[in-house]
């Protein structure tokens, strides 16, 4: 009997893939709605490993997906809401062409809308698994925040951007989980540790909107993500509540209420609003005690017998729990040059109050000339004004403290300074290779000093460095010349010894007794010992030679892991060569402005003299 031949592209990769046109077949969908779906249910394109046979012989690049993702969206429920939408539309055009308007309100009152809680559930079973995923979430919501009512984007979600980040931000607060903070071109970036999980998310800069005149960004799909992360976000902020004891939702201001919507035009109405709720404290469950504290870490022996991890861990632990409390007991006053959303967020943050001018911006705690101000931050060279109980301080040195963890010296900060480099703490501890910028070094090594600072006092140092050296040399050469005399001396004495030795011997002693006592009396005699020259590259040589043949001994299946390893230390290598390159050009650069305007001061000196 003949066995039945198989269908060429029945099996293996050919099967495995399917082409987005053969998927909307499938699906009996339109391609709007099949990315809307994708991007719900997180389904996205694969690239197979041999693209001919996954496209089933045809040329050119095709968009593909796995086909049990596509069967698999083949039993979700939205595509049948997704469908009687459709229905719909054509309903509500029909009854808009023949001018029924009755019926069309009827239609738009009765509109499906879709709920997509059953997806998050699906996607996220436990709460960490939503925490792990909540970066691009936190990012995409507050950027769509920032956005104004556009063509693409309904002021409905933005506003509800705004109330969950507001949201999310006000259980930040009362967790007391920021960590890190950086100010860079794009915003401000956040570091939080929430039930043991890392989320970092960036804030744009409050800028005022251009609108585009190319469609260069896809709005559309990006307010489908929206979409999905503000359902996300809720849920996540309601499980934060919960378990901080917080009520939830809280009780913002007016402007987080869907009535006040029309009232506040101006943007910069919402800002304030917004900032005026990040400045008031969420109220707290009926009858509910504080969040406990975690417990102090127990040292135990580990499994591969180094306590030193543990022992780090609790240092780390006793640092977070002071950086905590960092501010507390401080007030700040926020100057109106200031950006006041962020350092509200930061103070709060690490129990400090915060306040700003009243007759600007709503939502101030206490005035200026409150004495019990600790801080005031201000962003301009010189006050009128200026209170003696209290420091002024530049923004920066917020930021800088929270990534210190502790409270930095004023003196870099204070109000017209030229401020220290903002160094970035999103620092990848276990890579080997990081640049490290000078001011970072001279941060964590106080004796550290860069090659190019110019010290009044280093030639007076090097002068004296050269009389030590001098004057361990002439010892050097007192001490050999002494010990040379020695030696001749004790030669001499050897040889005249062994002179009268040789006199008072017998005539008939053997001429072969003779020749050993003369040996033997020569090699008591002391000499100069010659030095040993080594090859200044010898032991590098043989060092690379022993690495090479280590190198072989690397399985064939571990090769191309180790050659992907050795490509990307050879890429850090180049990129950290360029970053001190790029260093040492704008050393330069400043250092011949500075003589410039130094030539330029003698310069003028000069001709008022004269």
């Amino acid at each position: 009997m003949v066995s039945k031949k198989k269908k060429k592209y029945s099996t293996g990769e050919g099967a495995q893939f399917m082409t987005r046109k053969a998927a909307l077949k499938k699906l009996q969908l339109t391609l709007k709605d099949f990315r809307r779906i994708c991007i719900l249910k997180g389904i996205y394109p694969r690239e197979p490993r041999n693209r001919k046979r996954a496209q089933k012989g045809a040329g050119g690049i095709k968009t593909l997906y796995h086909t049990k993702d596509i069967k698999f969206l083949l039993h979700e429920p939205i595509i049948w809401k997704l469908r009687d939408l459709k229905v719909y539309q054509q309903k509500i055009r029909r009854a808009r062409a023949s001018k029924e308007y009755g019926q069309m309100k009827k239609y738009f009152r009765d509109y499906p809308s879709i709920n997509i809680d059953h997806i998050v559930k699906e996607r996220y079973p436990t709460f960490v698994d939503a925490l792990r995923d909540l970066d691009d979430c936190l990012t995409l919501c507050f950027l769509f925040s920032t956005f104004p009512s556009l063509k693409r984007v309904p002021r409905t979600q933005s506003l509800l951007c705004r109330r969950l980040t507001v949201e999310f931000m006000h259980a930040v607060i009362a967790a007391k989980a920021l960590r890190k903070v950086f100010i860079s071109v794009k915003g401000y970036y956040y570091q939080a540790e929430l039930d043991g999980q890392t989320i970092t998310w960036i804030v744009p800069h409050h800028f005022s909107f251009q609108p585009q005149s190319k469609d260069e960004v896809d709005f559309k799909i990006m307010s489908t993500f929206v979409e999905f992360y503000t359902m996300m976000l809720g849920f996540v902020n309601f499980k934060l509540f919960h378990s901080l004891n917080l009520v939830y939702p809280p009780q913002l201001t007016a402007g987080f209420s869907p009535d006040t919507e029309k009232d506040l035009v101006d943007e910069r109405a919402y800002v304030s609003e917004r900032i005026a709720a990040l400045n008031i404290s969420v109220a707290k469950v009926a009858g509910a005690n504080d969040v406990e504290e975690l417990p102090e870490i127990d040292l135990f022996q580990s499994e591969d017998g180094d306590p030193q991890k543990l022992e780090e861990a609790k240092q780390e632990a006793e640092k977070i729990k002071k950086l905590k409390t960092m501010f507390k007991g401080l007030k700040f006053f926020i100057n109106r040059e200031v950006p006041r959303e962020p350092l509200v967020f930061i103070i709060r943050c690490f129990g400090g109050e915060v306040s700003w001018d009243k007759d600007h911006f709503v939502g101030a705690t206490f005035d200026e000339s409150d004495e019990s101000i600790a801080y005031q931050i201000v962003d301009r060279p010189s006050m009128e004004k200026q209170y003696l109980s209290r420091y002024y301080v530049q923004p920066q040195w917020v930021f800088d403290s929270v990534n210190a963890r502790t409270l930095l010296p004023i003196n870099k900060y204070l109000m017209g300074a030229v401020l220290p480099p903002h160094l970035s703490p999103f620092v990848d501890k276990i890579k080997d290779q990081v640049y490290m910028p000078p001011e970072e070094r001279a941060l964590k090594d106080p004796d550290f000093k860069p090659l190019g600072d110019e010290d009044p006092s280093g030639s007076d140092i090097e002068e004296a460095s050269d009389e030590d050296a001098e004057e361990k040399s002439e010892d050097e050469k007192s001490e050999e010349d002494g010990e040379t005399a020695l030696t001749r001396q004790y030669q001499q004495e050897v040889a005249e010894q062994s002179s009268s030795e040789d006199d008072d011997e017998e005539d008939n002693q053997d001429a072969d007794k003779k020749k050993l006592a003369k040996e033997k009396k020569k090699a008591m005699g002391v000499s100069k010992g010659v030095p040993h020259k080594e090859h200044p590259y010898q032991k590098e040589i043989e060092d690379k030679q022993a690495f090479r043949l280590r190198e072989k001994l690397v399985r064939k299946k571990h090769r191309n892991l180790y050659k992907s390893m050795k490509a990307g230390q050879e890429k850090r290598k180049k990129e950290i060569w360029l970053l001190r390159k790029k260093r040492r050009l704008h050393d330069e650069k400043v250092k011949e402005e500075k003589k410039a305007e130094k030539r330029k001061q003698k310069m003028q000196a000069l001709e008022t003299a004269a």
